[in-house]
C-alpha cells in the first residue's frame, strides 16, 4: 500500500512543525505558570493546558503530510522544555510519546478523526516526563526545590501538597483532560478553522 503522502519533508512540513510547537509550548508554558501562585494551584491548573494546547495541536495534524512530522514536533517541544528547565526524563519522553501518536496516525493512513484524537490524547502523557524525578526519589527532589528561586513558604507548602498519589492523580486528570482537548480541537476544526479556509 502506497504511503498517503509524499515521503519527504518539505520546507512547508519544517515551518508547519516549528510553528504549531512553538504556540503549543507556550499555551502550556502560560498555564504552567499559574502555578508559581501556589503548589494547589499547580495541581489544580496544570490539567487544563492540554485541554487548550488541544486546538492548535488538531489544527497541526490537518496540515500532517507524512510520517515523522509529529515526532519531530514533540522534539521540538521537548527541547523547548528542556532549555527553561524540565530534566532530561521529559524530553525523552516527550520525544517517545510523539512516537507513539505518529504510529497511530500512520495505523489511521492520517485521515482518521478517531487516529487523531487517540493521538493526541496518546502525545499529553508527556506531561509526565517532569515529575519523573519526584516519583524515582522524592526526598532529593524536595531538597532540589530548596535550592531553587521559591520561597521557604512556597517550598513547605509543595512538601505538604505534591504527594506521589496527588501528582498520579494530576496525570490521571491530564489524560482526561487531553482526551476533553482533542475533542475541542477537532469540534473546533470543523466548525471555524476549515471554514476560514485554515485547515
Amino acid at each position: 500500500m502506497s504511503p498517503p503522502f509524499p515521503p519527504r519533508f518539505t520546507a512547508r512540513d519544517l515551518l508547519n512543525v516549528a510553528v504549531f510547537a512553538v504556540i503549543y509550548f507556550v499555551i502550556v508554558f502560560v498555564i504552567a505558570m499559574l502555578g508559581i501562585m501556589s503548589p494547589l494551584t499547580m495541581l489544580l491548573t496544570l490539567p487544563l493546558a492540554p485541554i487548550a494546547a488541544g486546538i492548535p495541536y488538531m489544527l497541526f495534524l490537518a496540515r500532517v503530510r507524512h510520517t515523522g512530522m509529529v515526532t519531530v514536533f514533540g522534539a521540538v517541544v521537548g527541547l523547548l522544555y528542556l532549555m527553561v528547565g524540565h530534566p532530561w526524563q521529559s524530553t525523552v519522553v516527550t520525544i517517545i510519546v510523539a512516537l507513539l501518536a505518529d504510529l497511530i496516525l500512520w495505523a489511521g493512513r492520517y485521515r482518521s478523526r478517531r487516529a487523531s484524537i487517540c493521538a493526541y490524547t496518546v502525545f499529553s502523557a508527556w506531561f509526565i516526563g517532569p515529575w519523573i524525578p519526584l516519583l524515582i526519589d522524592r526526598t532529593s527532589y524536595l531538597r532540589g526545590q530548596s535550592n531553587g528561586a521559591m520561597s521557604a513558604d512556597y517550598i513547605a507548602e509543595f512538601a505538604q501538597v505534591v504527594t506521589v498519589p496527588a501528582v498520579l492523580l494530576m496525570l490521571a486528570a491530564t489524560l482526561v483532560c487531553g482526551l476533553l482537548g482533542a475533542l475541542l480541537g477537532t469540534a473546533m476544526l470543523s466548525k471555524h478553522f476549515r471554514k476560514a479556509g485554515l485547515a
